[in-house]
């Protein structure tokens, strides 16, 4: 078992009494920030809930020094980061991921925003109503309310049955004393003894450290502020209750007086109850046919407290009866082991694989979070403790087994070096192996091509793999589909291999991206499901998302630009479904060797060849309005603007305009006009096609007034470029087309562009021509593709839950 030193940060505590966390990994092509703040929506007055999440609000309005425009949100949108903030229970998080020459600039915008913010009750008021406006939609979303139910069984006195959104009502901005509460919340905990601060790049430790010193130094001082313990989890002697909905049942279990640990230790429970493997609880119970998922995870842990929440769905009425019994006698069974010594390999294996192949992003919040090594002493005591509290059987009626290991875990994480299998050295470089060999025949005769766009010798590597259908696939074939894949792509996951299959009218497309190496044995397992006849289809008991994301999911299919193709026949059976349709693909960033490896899986893809399957044009200049009926009330209008031609010119322009707009859009419909709270704007490619997408849901106006409010920024444009110094122009471009070179962008999205780029015909050195073709752009340029923007020159396609407005729009057939 790996050395337990080996899966940790460096962490210590700095002379202003902020404690830091610091990882140095060379493979990262992004740094990332996570401050993490111990105060929560709980630790906020009883009289104004909703306070800390106000508070958290607040800092994203700018400050003296950083103001709209320049501040953290800005900064990070210019320069093609990502940024985020979220008020738990008892943590409030910031954080935000940077290129590393833009790292240090970010996190001086960071501490300049928690040290200085801006807390005019202006402000407050307007933001009050953006909280309002996320409270309204939070109170429709099916989700969200049934996540609120799984703390029903609670005691009333436990903050856990509070509510801590905020709104309109319970922010009473205008009284002296919300101003002192807040002010005092402030003061309280937003100093250096509350905070963790969790960097994680390719640069130095020493550097790291230089930076979080300078972040340190800015941040008010003061100790750690002593939280009282909350009541008891459960009023009654009982330690557990369940909810029965349709087609699921919730288990929950409260623990108290639980024994100081990381949270790994139920964290490693949950992983262990969550496997589907052979010989456990899920694969016992689908065997039963009592369900057909299950899911363990935390959903509260916090002064020696924790709420264990279990999800069984499944779609058989007398199933609960039954779960309960087999349920402890598995934990019987678990709690039996002597040390899980098996478990804890394959789980310290399992978190190596996982920071081998984290973003900076997600190594920073899992070191933040105390989630970055393998149980410890003091942890399997927390673990014998659940379990004790959760009552396992004394007797153990079932034949039950440890989870065996993952397949996809155990290869190689470092890829072969290009050009050498195993027992070459250097010195036979100048010799063609058999794998190359292969290779090479393959890219004579294969729809398989293998792109030399980005290196072959790293860790990572992606596969696409697309059908075009000639069959029309069943109503219900991507849920049975998604079921019938549903272990593969949980170990593939785990192993560092994302996989996922979309479809979008009659193709599909499987994704594999991650770490190289387990990616043939991936894809074997994948194809070899193909291969079987799909399970049946469940009834459907997820809840439906809010409107936005319903229109976000279901955009691809409405902008296909061969929406117009004929109808389908239907096919014979499940697999005929594969066997019949056109295949091609694009492998990108594989070696010599994995190439190899690939080489028997490629010859199992199901289909008939073909060397490029082409896609129909799509009419433009037209303003075409689709209407979709989604669930919930409020109003969401999205609208994609593709670029006026194929060209790269043209998409290079659209890349710079959706650069420009982020901000302002962000800052004139949502801050300024209060219009709703999901509102955001960017470039989005779909099929190849380029274009800007803006979206907006408001609780308050109407699809046909959101609509108008979206021309009406985009009228603006000539004048918000005319506004724009040269330099500030200058800087920007010159920002966008660094984010664009294959050296900077994180190997994911460098393949998601060069798939998309091979679906419009780039050439294989199609990022360096995009980022050369934004760097050669001027404001006369700009002006001139903002016209066409607006003169709906590639044409509009909107996609709403209202009806066409009606002037100037095309409703959809």
């Amino acid at each position: 078992m790996p050395a337990p030193d080996s899966l940790r940060p460096h962490t210590e505590t700095l002379a202003n009494g902020l404690r830091v966390t610091l990882r140095h990994d060379p493979a990262l092509k992004r740094s990332a920030a996570v401050l993490r703040v111990a105060a929560g929506s709980h630790d906020a007055p009883l009289a104004w809930p909703g306070l800390a999440h106000l508070l958290e609000h607040l800092f994203f309005l700018g400050t003296e020094r950083f103001p709209v425009g320049e501040n953290l949100m800005a900064y990070v949108h210019r320069h093609g980061g990502q940024l985020n903030a979220r008020t738990s229970e008892r943590t409030t998080d910031f954080f935000f991921e940077l290129p590393p020459a833009t790292f240090a600039d970010g996190l001086e915008r960071l501490g300049d925003m928690l040290a200085q913010p801006r807390l005019d009750e202006a402000d407050q008021l307007r933001e009050r109503e953006v909280l309002h406006a996320e409270f309204i939609a939070w109170s429709q979303d099916t989700a969200a309310q049934r996540q609120l139910a799984l703390h029903d069984g609670v005691s009333a006195t436990h903050p856990l049955r509070g509510f801590h959104a905020g709104n309109r009502d319970s922010l009473a901005v205008a009284q002296a004393e919300f101003q002192t509460a807040l002010h005092d919340f402030y003061r309280s905990f937003y100093r250096s003894g509350q905070m963790t601060l969790s960097l994680a790049g390719p640069q130095s430790i020493d550097a790291l450290k230089a930076l979080a010193e300078q972040f340190d130094s800015h941040i008010p001082a003061g100790e750690a502020v002593a939280r009282p313990a909350p009541p008891k989890l459960m009023a009654s002697s009982q330690t557990s209750y369940q909810l029965a909905r349709e087609g699921c049942l919730d288990l929950l279990f409260a623990c108290e007086d639980l024994p100081v640990a990381s949270p790994q230790a139920l964290d490693f429970l949950c992983t262990s109850l969550n496997s589907s493997k052979p010989g456990g609880l899920l694969d016992t119970l689908r065997q039963r046919n009592l369900a057909d998922s299950l899911k363990a995870n935390a959903l509260y842990e916090f002064a020696g407290q924790a709420l264990l929440h279990i999800e069984i769905k499944h779609d058989n009425v007398q199933a609960a009866a039954q779960i309960q019994p087999l349920l402890h006698d598995w934990l019987g069974f678990f709690a039996a082991q002597d040390d899980w010594a098996p478990l804890r390999q394959e789980f310290t294996a399992l978190l190596l694989r996982r920071q081998e192949t984290g973003s900076a992003l997600q190594l920073a919040r899992w070191d933040c979070e105390g989630r970055d090594g393998p149980l410890l002493a003091n942890d399997l005591v927390r673990l014998r403790e659940i379990l004790k509290q959760l009552h396992p059987a004394d007797q153990v009626t079932q034949q039950w087994q440890l989870p065996a290991p993952n397949p996809f875990l155990h290869t190689p994480s470092q890829a072969p070096r290009a050009g050498l299998i195993r027992g070459q050295t250097s010195a036979h470089r100048g010799l063609r192996t058999f794998a190359q060999d292969r290779s090479r025949g393959r890219r004579e005769r294969s729809p398989m091509q293998f792109s030399r766009a980005l290196p072959d010798n790293g860790r990572e590597g992606a596969v696409y793999l697309r059908w075009q259908l000639t069959t029309q696939a069943p109503l219900d074939f991507q849920a049975r589909l998604d079921r019938h894949l549903q272990d593969v792509r949980e170990d593939a996951g785990q192993a560092g291999v994302d996989v996922s299959f979309e479809s979008c009218a009659n193709q599909w497309l499987l994704k594999l991206v991650g770490l190289q190496t387990p990616i043939p044995l991936v894809l074997e397992h994948v194809l070899t499901k193909l291969a079987q006849p799909l399970p049946m289809a469940l009834a459907a008991h997820e809840p439906p998302p809010i409107p936005i994301r319903h229109l976000l999911k279901a955009l691809p299919n409405h902008c296909r630009r061969n929406r117009q193709s004929p109808a389908l026949p239907l096919p014979d059976s499940d697999q005929s479904v594969w066997t019949t349709a056109r295949w091609d693909g694009l492998s990108i960033g594989l070696s010599a060797a994995t190439q190899g490896a690939l080489g028997p899986a490629l010859a199992r893809v199901p289909g008939i060849a073909g060397e490029e399957i082409s896609l129909a044009t799509e009419s433009r200049g037209q303003r075409i309005w689709n209407t979709l009926k989604t669930h919930g009330e409020e109003p969401a209008v999205l609208l994609f603007c593709p670029t006026p031609t194929p060209a790269l010119a043209d998409e290079a322009a659209w890349r710079w305009l959706a650069q420009l707009c982020q901000t302002p859009f962000y800052q004139r419909l949502r801050v300024e006009l209060q219009l709703g709270y999901a509102v955001f704007s960017g470039l989005k490619q779909i099929d190849g096609q380029t274009g800007m997408l803006f979206g907006v849901q408001s609780p308050n106006l109407s699809a046909t007034q959101l609509s108008a409010h979206i021309e009406q920024f985009l009228a603006g444009l000539p004048a918000l470029i005319q506004q724009l110094d040269d330099s500030s122009l200058a800087r920007q471009r010159q920002a966008l087309a660094a984010q664009l070179q294959s050296t900077a962008l994180p190997f994911a999205q460098a393949a998601e562009l060069l798939w998309q780029g091979r679906l419009t015909g780039r050439p294989s050195d199609y990022l360096e021509q995009l980022s050369d073709a934004i760097v050669s752009l001027d404001r006369a340029q700009l002006k001139a593709a903002a016209q066409c923007l607006i003169d709906a020159q590639g044409g509009w396609c909107c996609l709403s839950n209202g009806a066409c407005p009606g002037e100037g729009w095309q409703s959809a057939q």
